[in-house]
């Protein structure tokens, strides 16, 4: 499990490919992990996440104070699977997964 936290998303090529070569799947958080070669990943849409965030940034700077703002949580989660590192790492991922996959990569 690769936590989401700024260094280890900098670096996520470089866990990725030393956790292929070792043959340990990963999991995250963020799609971009899966994009990178890692296996698995179920959290916020990033794009949506920023989005939102940018909505707050324009509510602030058009003088809304920060304390009258709601406290928003994500709304939008999805699962992305990298079949193509999965089957590397010989690894079978069950078909009702990836019917519920949002994105699969093969």
């Amino acid at each position: 499990m690769v936590f989401a936290e700024p260094l280890s998303f900098q670096h996520r090529r470089h866990i990725v490919d030393l956790a292929t070569k070792h043959r340990l799947p990963t999991t995250s958080l963020y799609s971009e992990f899966v994009h990178s070669g890692g296996v698995l990943s179920y959290g916020p849409n990033l794009t949506d996440y920023w989005r939102r965030a940018a909505r707050y940034v324009d509510e602030i700077l058009k003088g809304a104070k920060p304390a009258d703002l709601p406290v928003e949580q994500p709304t939008r989660f999805e699962l992305v699977i990298n079949l193509k590192t999965a089957k590397t790492l010989g690894l079978t991922i069950p078909q009702s997964l990836l019917l519920r996959a949002d994105q699969v990569i093969e």
